[in-house]
């Protein structure tokens, strides 16, 4: 880490202050943007979708619950996978305690992989975590939204991801949103993916504020000091 230079209390006061107006100002920009995330239009999703889960079979809008809003992860975690992904697992770790926050402002949050099922509840179990998870393994979902990948596709290396043609793995992560009116259509509003689900990471917004910030290697990439978090040494 190369070093700061050491300045006196005033000095220090003076540099912070030029340094809070640029904050005030990205915070003002990302409320603008949120906005515009807000107003993008809406897709009707009129494809029946089908998931494994605990209570059996259910659709897209069983997700829901009696919520309005439905937030899905896309969770990282094939059929011939034998764990689920580090970084989705990350995210995951973040979840647990907001979801019944999400709650009470009519959001029902989900998490979809395509292993079957008991993989995934027995990796929850594993993570200690409560969150609601179900199979999309024999349906398109995955597919329709560009998170998991064709045999082709594989083979090829390439495939559309952050609707762009890009190299891909069989399986990649992003989370989408969903609207349910009062009529049961449902809407798809939002989806991103890659970078995109940096602000769901509390990690970094923390790490980016101390002295050696995300110190992720010359790569970028969480993979090179994330572990799930029952691996790390102790």
């Amino acid at each position: 880490m190369p070093p700061s230079p050491v300045v006196s209390r005033e000095e220090w006061l003076t540099a912070r202050k030029r340094l809070l107006e640029r904050e005030k100002e990205f915070t003002k920009r990302r409320d603008e943007l949120s906005a515009e995330r807000r107003s993008l239009p809406w897709v009707r999703i009129d494809k029946p979708y089908e998931f494994d889960s605990e209570r059996g079979k259910l659709s897209l809008g069983d997700l829901f619950g009696s919520k309005s809003q439905l937030m899905v992860k896309h969770f990282m975690f094939g059929p011939e996978w034998s764990t689920g992904c580090i970084g989705c697992s990350l995210e995951i770790d973040h979840y647990d305690g907001v979801i019944p926050h999400l709650a009470q402002r009519d959001v029902a949050f989900v998490v979809v992989s395509r292993a079957p099922l008991e993989k995934l509840l027995a990796f929850k179990k594993r993570m200690g975590w409560h969150i609601d998870w179900v199979s999309s393994f024999g349906s398109d979902f995955n597919y329709d939204f560009h998170v998991s990948f064709t045999p082709e596709e594989v083979a090829r290396g390439t495939g559309c991801y952050n609707y762009v043609t890009r190299p891909i793995i069989d399986e990649l992560s992003g989370r989408s949103v969903f609207y349910k009116d009062e009529d049961g259509a449902i809407y798809h509003t939002y989806s991103s993916f890659g970078r995109g689900g940096e602000d769901m990471l509390g990690i970094y917004r923390l790490l980016d504020i101390v002295p050696k910030g995300r110190d992720e290697g010359p790569g970028g990439n969480l993979s090179h000091w994330v572990k799930h978090h029952d691996r790390y040494e102790r």
